[in-house]
């Protein structure tokens, strides 16, 4: 299925000759929700698709349904009106094919590291040797080695989200889905699992979807950032960044297609010219 590449609220036009394969496809879908005094409308005419192996951000301000959206994909939510596609199959109900990571970690205070991981396989009834050794592959992967016995209150925030991470990926899902999960970190180590982050995918390849508040991590990780509008949310453009094949931080953001990348974006967010 072609990529759409928004040019306009509510519009969805395909990019000539190129070619995605719809992991993700979102088309034309609103949600509509009653509160005690009035009826609200958090999305309106959303779509896009996000293909196999791809790496999408969504920007947008507060309240402007970015989570909503995620929780579309992840079948815990339905939408008013238009569809969701997850894989070629109609999202219908809660998904098993995906991993999901939060702004908090989330983790069981009275586990371990190890033990928190291994969560995900307890619950989905994976084989257990298997699961043992997916975990100790995650966590060296991550930079967890030698903290598997460590709890909760023993790790940084950086490392609980590291364990948070690998806890969605145990069952090496085909989709990630990711909600804000570094905005409470210092920015230093959030720069830090920015570039962690962005060596697990370029590793995996994994198909994500990552909603994020920081214009810098979105063009930074991300093959194409949604841009989203106020509420009712719908998309304003996506803007094309192209991946980095290049580790390092520094010499990925100095790229200039970084540079056009986050000017489109902060422009399109009213934080400051938009560029051509």
């Amino acid at each position: 299925m072609s990529g759409r590449v928004a040019s306009g609220p509510g519009s969805a036009e395909r990019t000539a000759g190129v070619s995605r394969a719809g992991t993700v496809e979102i088309d034309d879908v609103d949600v509509r929700f009653r509160t005690r005094r009035k009826d609200v409308t958090a999305l309106r005419q959303v779509s896009f698709d996000v293909a196999e192996g791809e790496f999408v951000a969504i920007v947008g301000p507060s309240g402007c349904g970015k989570s909503t959206l995620l929780k579309l994909v992840a079948g815990l939510l339905r939408p008013s009106s238009g569809s969701v596609r997850l894989r070629g199959e109609a999202v219908t109900g809660p998904r098993h094919d995906i991993g999901y990571v939060f702004q908090r970690a989330a983790l069981l205070e009275w586990r371990s590291a190890r033990r928190n991981i291994l969560l995900q396989a307890e619950m989905r009834h994976l084989p257990a040797a298997r699961a043992r050794e997916r975990t100790a592959e995650l966590m060296a992967m991550t930079g967890l080695t030698g903290f598997e016995d460590a709890y909760p209150h023993e790790l940084s925030g950086g490392m609980r989200q590291r364990v948070s991470l690998c806890r969605a990926l145990l069952h090496e899902p085909p989709v990630l889905l990711m909600d804000e999960p570094f905005g409470a970190l210092d920015a230093l180590t959030r720069e830090q699992l920015n570039v962690e982050l962005n060596r697990i995918w370029r590793e995996t390849r994994t198909t994500v979807l990552l909603v994020t508040h920081s214009v810098a991590e979105a063009a930074y990780l991300a093959d194409r950032v949604v841009v989203m509008t106020e509420r009712p949310g719908t998309v304003a453009e996506v803007v094309e960044v192209g991946p980095s094949e290049d580790p390092d931080y520094a010499t990925t953001v100095a790229r200039p297609e970084f540079a056009r990348a986050t000017r489109r974006i902060r422009g399109l967010l009213g934080a400051a010219p938009a560029a051509d």
